[in-house]
């Protein structure tokens, strides 16, 4: 072994038996001066206090804080000179472990050099009227003092180590309760001329963050762990934590917070960043009454949030709290459905005006470029603002093109069913928002739909190329620039609701549309399915808040009201063909009222008045008509024959005009329901004939065998009929023809037996009077000469016979 070495072995051992025998003898002097070193470190732990600091018992640990002398404090405890009033010790602790600076203890000073404390309670308290426990603190002496006291300036520790601590912070004043179990608060501290730094590791559980305890606690149940840098300075009087990464829970986040500590009471700002964290997590960590609103809602993915809360630790309420927040490509959950592909970014803030104070009612959330996709109905929004979270109200603008068939998923296919077109959106809304769903919204904006396919399903209708414009003016609606096609019937309308958006989601029975109708044909057959039975559109078991919107859609088509100023080009109606028709219509939940009804009909013209009370099978009727120089032929075949059996259209011949008082039923189909009819109708037929009608025929065969009475012609017929159900009662009348003259009168059966007409025809023929142009004398010779009475009534076999009986009607 060299020398040099050697000599390096010899000086380190003698150092080291040189530190050996000092220790020795600092255990002598300690073991020997126990209590006046107990005494000695209480007096300068007391130093700084406005109260009292006790310690039951003092024991050396001279090992452990090496090279510095040690010591272990047994039940340490600090009370403020109140406790006797509020019985809540500042500190509480099993067991207090000091290291002291060995050569400071040597000159007969204490410098501390480590505190660790184990198994102990930290509680600040605050009463209700703002005395605290910390006031036992001792404000540290103004640097620039001229009588400085070196003996009294505060111990500096420069080490701590707090082990299974809790610490408390109740503030019966401010309503603010902190409570942490702290596993390990451990760090340095330096003292530049500043104030100090400390280097600080932390592992805590969060048993209560309350800012306000009638609100619920931040982060409960959490860990927190990680790293901090903490710098104070003193000219400031703020504490800073500085920004660094801290777990709580499982999810990282950068946390910053500043202290102003020089105020009464303390001023704190808290930033909090989390880069990638799940909507759920996030919310977890957040005060119960937030937390209770945010849960409404979930997105699927990570998102990425800042927060920054501010307050004072007085009795100031809630913290202000602020937060942006961004979402790219995620899936919402909320507002009563599910948006993809959601985008935006979002602003939630708990001081909306400032001075309103920090509340729900001051709370607002702005989401700006808003974007996403509703059941594939794709969206934009610039801008989304909920204010007032305890009685939320939203508003903003969307925007939306879309294939409109994909409003299945959204209506359903037992209302409307769209096949085809496209639509455009552009709504300014405004809505309550009622257990976070969007509540009767206030709509301003346009909603066209262009070359659409629909079919109203209940009522079996399909209309094709439709389009409509949907014009939202506050509470009316404007319905513009719609173009209905059902078949061959084509329909241009323009109509107007008022008070649209309050009926339609209070009570849509009662809606009003007051339409304008133009079309060049309308095909009533085409829209016959009204008549009939409607399908229950919607099961009652599926009747839920999903397909609300559906339900109020259906309600509003089959209950609501519409009044219809109507101009059709041309009327087909089966056999039926009228022109320049024009109409005032009003529908109702139970059928339709018809107005001022008026249309051409070959060389005449039909006007009507009536109602259609709507019953599914059964459809009743009520029509006053004036039906004035149509061709009869063609009138008794476009409408079936009125149900008459005999005559039928094709033994009639003649101008007719008519005025009628009837109600009547007709089905599902449109069809009259046989005997259904009752009222009164007056006729006029100029230039009439009767062609081939073998019921006259069989009278002729027997009564005027050489008369021609296979076209029976007349200049003008007049008569009065009183119909009630199959019988038709015929008052008196009078027929002039070319054949025969004829009184009659009695009760017609339209089907089934009961006919019993009385007719007086005199024998003379008509012909020999031709010539006569006095009316008078024409009158008075029509019954002259040999006059039968005959009896039509009903047969066996259905037909009707005739036969001679010896009275006459009262007319002949």
């Amino acid at each position: 072994m060299s020398l040099w070495l050697k000599r390096s072995i010899q000086i380190l051992s003698s150092v080291i038996l040189l530190i050996i025998l000092i220790f020795i003898g600092l255990a002598i002097y300690v073991n020997a001066n126990k209590k006046k070193l107990q005494a000695s470190i209480t007096k300068e732990l007391n130093k700084n206090l406005n109260g009292n600091l006790t310690i039951d018992n003092i024991e050396p640990t001279f090992l452990q804080g090496f090279p510095n002398v040690s010591v272990s404090l047994k039940k340490v405890e600090i009370k403020d000179s109140l406790w006797n009033v509020h019985h809540h010790s500042l500190l509480t602790a099993s067991k207090f472990d000091i290291a002291v600076n060995t050569m400071a203890l040597l000159r007969g000073t204490i410098e501390i050099k480590k505190v660790t404390i184990n198994d102990a309670e930290i509680y600040l308290f605050t009463d209700s009227n703002g005395y605290s426990n910390t006031s036992i603190f001792k404000k540290k002496p103004q640097k620039d003092s001229v009588n400085k006291d070196k003996s009294s300036a505060p111990a500096e520790i420069r080490r701590f180590d707090l082990n299974n601590v809790r610490f408390i912070l109740d503030n019966r004043k401010g309503n603010k309760l902190f409570l942490f179990a702290i596993e390990d608060f451990s760090g340095k501290v330096d003292y530049p001329s500043s104030g100090w730094n400390a280097a600080v590791n932390l592992k805590t559980l969060v048993r209560s963050l309350a800012f306000n305890t009638k609100k619920g606690s931040f982060a409960k149940d959490k860990v927190i762990e990680g790293k901090m840098e903490i710098v104070y300075s003193d000219k400031a009087g703020i504490i800073e934590v500085k920004p660094n990464v801290l777990n709580i829970g499982a999810d990282p986040f950068i946390i910053g917070a500043k202290f102003k500590i020089s105020k009464d009471p303390v001023d704190f700002s808290i930033s909090i960043n989390a880069p990638n964290i799940l909507w759920k997590s996030a919310s977890a960590l957040l005060s119960s009454n937030i937390t209770s609103k945010l849960n409404m809602f979930n997105l699927d993915k990570p998102i990425s949030a800042k927060a920054i809360i501010e307050g004072n630790m007085g009795a100031g309420g809630d913290p202000s709290i602020f937060v942006k927040a961004g979402v790219k490509d995620n899936v919402l959950t909320g507002f009563g459905g599910v948006i993809d592909s959601c985008n935006f970014a979002g602003i939630y803030t708990n001081n909306f005006i400032n001075g309103k104070g920090y509340t729900d009612e001051n709370s607002a959330i702005k989401l700006y470029h808003f974007s996403g996709s509703y059941k594939d109905l794709p969206f934009t929004a610039d801008t989304v603002f909920i204010h007032n979270l305890d009685k939320p109200v939203a508003t903003g603008i969307f925007k939306s093109r879309f294939d409109v068939a994909r409003l299945s998923k959204v209506l359903g296919t037992d209302v409307l069913n769209f096949t085809k077109g496209t639509a455009d959106l552009k709504l300014q809304y405004s809505a309550d928002i009622v257990d976070f769903r969007f509540n009767k919204p206030i709509l301003t904006g346009l909603i066209s739909v262009k070359n659409a396919d629909v079919s109203y399903v209940p009522r079996g209708v399909n209309f094709k190329n439709t389009s409509i414009t949907l014009d939202f003016k506050g509470p009316d609606l404007l319905i513009r620039d719609i173009r209905l096609q059902s078949g061959k019937s084509v329909v241009f309308m323009d109509g107007s609701v008022k008070n649209f958006l309050n009926l339609y989601y209070n009570a849509p029975e009662k809606i009003l549309l007051k339409w304008s109708m133009h079309s060049p044909s309308i095909y009533l057959g085409e829209f016959l399915a009204f008549l009939g039975d409607r399908k229950n559109s919607i099961p009652v078991k599926s009747k839920s808040k999903s397909n609300s919107f559906a339900t109020q859609i259906n309600t509003m088509l089959e209950k609501g009201s519409a009044e219809i100023n109507l101009r059709v080009d041309k009327v087909y109606y089966n056999k039926f063909t009228g022109t320049n028709a024009t109409a005032d219509i009003f529908l109702s939940e139970n059928g339709l009222n018809l107005k001022n009804i008026s249309l051409k009909y070959g060389s005449g013209g039909i006007r009507l008045n009536g109602s259609l009370k709507q019953n599914g099978r059964l459809n009743g009727f009520a029509l006053n008509t004036v039906v004035s120089n149509v061709n009869i032929r063609d009138f008794f075949y476009s409408f079936d024959n009125f149900g008459i059996e005999t005559p039928s259209y094709k033994n009639l011949r003649g101008v007719f005009s008519t005025r009628t008082n009837v109600t009547g039923s007709v089905n599902g189909q449109g069809k009259l329901i046989p005997g259904s009819m009752n009222g009164n109708i007056d006729f006029d037929i100029k230039k009439g004939a009767l062609v081939s009608f073998d019921a006259v025929k069989n009278i002729g065969r027997f009564a005027f065998p050489f008369r021609n009475l296979d076209n029976i012609t007349f200049d003008n017929l007049k008569g009065k009929f009183d119909v009630r159900g199959k019988l038709v009662t015929i008052n008196p009348m009078m027929i002039n023809s070319s054949v025969l003259n004829v009184n009659l009168s009695g009760v017609y059966a339209t089907t089934g037996k009961g006919t019993s007409i009385l007719m007086d025809v005199p024998l003379r023929n008509p012909k020999k009077d031709k010539d006569i142009t006095d009316k008078q004398e024409i009158k008075e010779r029509r019954m002259k000469g040999i006059v039968i009475h005959i009896l039509a009534t009903d047969g066996e076999d259905g037909k009707i016979k005739f036969k001679l009986v010896g009275k006459k009607n009262k007319e002949s």
